[in-house]
């Protein structure tokens, strides 16, 4: 067991209705610098519902979430929808947290290598599958170190090799000190967590 660092991500008594439907009903849970924590559950349990909160996408009901809206090196997100903007390339898509934090690019290449998508960086998001897509945006997601990193099925349009990719660099960045919550159905992604967290009826369990 790792030692426990300082709680980054945090949902304290949350509840959330849609419609008048209530989907998550007194959510609490914690996570550390360093630590990968994955949230299993099925299809329409929250999970979702869950990081958009603890994002700042969305507001609780009642509860309180944390980190909510930050900058890119704060807290980065990587949503199902991608949300790649559809004007850049690749490699300007990634590189575009470092530029609004007026940093230096340096970096983008060798994750681009990494995922194995390093000759489609000239291409723009209409140009390549969904899945070279997502890897684009799981890169854009850790290119500026952020210290939260919630994260949205990661996998789910990738093969096997580029899965195995994915899901070594997601365990890098818990390792070198962010915290990490991924929600998720993958079993290779489950492995490597620290903990692994279950969403059913409303709560963590």
């Amino acid at each position: 067991m790792r030692p426990a660092g300082r709680v980054v991500i945090r949902a304290a008594g949350v509840h959330r209705a849609f419609g008048g439907v209530s989907v998550l009903r007194g959510v609490d849970l914690a996570v550390s610098s360093g630590e990968l924590v994955t949230l299993s559950g099925p299809s329409g349990s929250g999970k979702t519902a869950l990081l958009s909160l603890l994002c700042g996408f969305d507001f609780p009901d009642s509860g309180s979430v944390s980190p909510g809206l930050a900058s890119w090196s704060a807290c980065a997100v990587l949503p199902q929808s991608l949300g790649l903007a559809s004007e850049l390339t690749l490699e300007e898509n990634v590189a575009l947290p470092l530029r609004l934090a007026g940093r230096d690019v340096a970096g983008v290449a060798e994750l681009l290598a990494e995922l194995g998508i390093s000759g489609l960086r000239s291409r723009y998001p209409g140009q390549v599958s969904f899945g070279q897509q997502q890897r684009a945006a799981l890169a854009r997601a850790v290119v500026a170190r952020p210290s939260a990193l919630l994260a949205d099925e990661p996998t789910a349009h990738l093969d096997a090799t580029s899965a195995e990719a994915a899901v070594g660099l997601l365990r890098r960045v818990a390792d070198e000190g962010a915290a990490v919550l991924i929600a998720t159905h993958h079993d290779a992604v489950h492995a490597v967590a620290d903990r692994v967290l279950v969403l059913a009826d409303g709560q963590v369990r």
